[in-house]
């Protein structure tokens, strides 16, 4: 596939990625459209495809990455040195179709990353205007110490689809409250594995239970998963949350019911009936 290769070459690593890669049937891309997306310092990026070209999604991105990385905030900080948007639009003039792209100068060599994403072909990315008050090196190395982790490479390519983020975070809260959730409904728009796996620290075990475990749902599981990657000790609102008494624990937030295996992370008919293989 295109975009996977892609990914593969801008995104390559001598060190263990921590697996924390939405791997997804990529959809068709609408006809007109914008798109934004998102870069962190060290490489990972979020990005979203918005039809209706109505959503406040440079808010929605930062806020993305703060749930998926653990960050104390979102880091709005990001936008203005970051980015990068496409529009497609309609000429009502001359009835053709039109692209506009730009992306400011830290991420324009990732052009053909952006590019196979968008479906975009050779298109040649604009540079956006550079506001040195807010990207100077000086000031953005003043985020580093309270985002470190924008500064690690995860090897982490993400499509934000908001509403169906925000109806899977609805339903995993309401289903440990013990209220009842709309299946059926969920099913409309969140599609595949929601998965998340709490380690105690890198250690050669979790390098070990993370290859095996990524080795294992690229090989049984024939559909889209997200797998979420969670240190304990770096993030322990996050283990609170989720109930985690022990590490490691892999946990299965979608489809429901949410399900949970301690330990044990070797036995792989025992995770094939967690996640409902077999």
């Amino acid at each position: 596939m295109r975009w996977l290769k892609c990914c593969e070459v801008e995104f390559s690593s001598d060190r263990l990625l921590i697996l924390r890669t939405l791997i997804s049937q990529k959809p068709n891309i609408p006809e007109l459209f914008k798109g934004i997306a998102l870069f962190t310092p060290g490489g990972d990026l979020f990005y979203c495809i918005d039809p209706s070209k109505q959503g406040q999604w440079h808010m929605h991105l930062c806020a993305g990455l703060q749930e998926w990385l653990g960050l104390p905030e979102p880091p709005h900080f990001l936008v203005p040195c970051y980015t990068a948007t496409i529009d497609k639009w309609l000429d009502l003039d001359s009835h053709q179709v039109r692209v506009a792209a730009e992306a400011y100068a830290p991420v324009l060599r990732y052009q053909n990353l952006l590019n196979a994403l968008f479906e975009m072909e050779d298109l040649v990315w604009e540079t956006a205007p550079w506001p040195e008050e807010l990207c100077h090196p000086m000031v953005l190395n003043t985020y580093r110490k309270q985002f470190p982790e924008l500064w690690e490479n995860h090897d982490l390519v993400v499509r934000l689809d908001r509403k169906a983020e925000q109806k899977e975070l609805l339903a995993e809260g309401d289903r440990q409250q013990g209220v009842p959730v709309s299946s059926p409904a969920m099913q409309s728009t969140t599609k595949g594995y929601v998965l998340r796996l709490f380690v105690s620290g890198h250690s050669a075990a979790t390098e070990r239970t993370l290859q095996a475990l990524h080795q294992l749902l690229e090989q049984s599981l024939g559909q889209p998963y997200t797998l979420k990657v969670f240190d304990v000790h770096k993030h322990p609102e996050q283990a609170e949350l989720n109930h985690i008494s022990a590490t490691p624990t892999l946990v299965k937030v979608w489809p429901l019911p949410v399900r949970r295996i301690v330990g044990e992370l070797e036995d792989v008919d025992k995770i094939m009936r967690v996640l409902g293989v077999i």
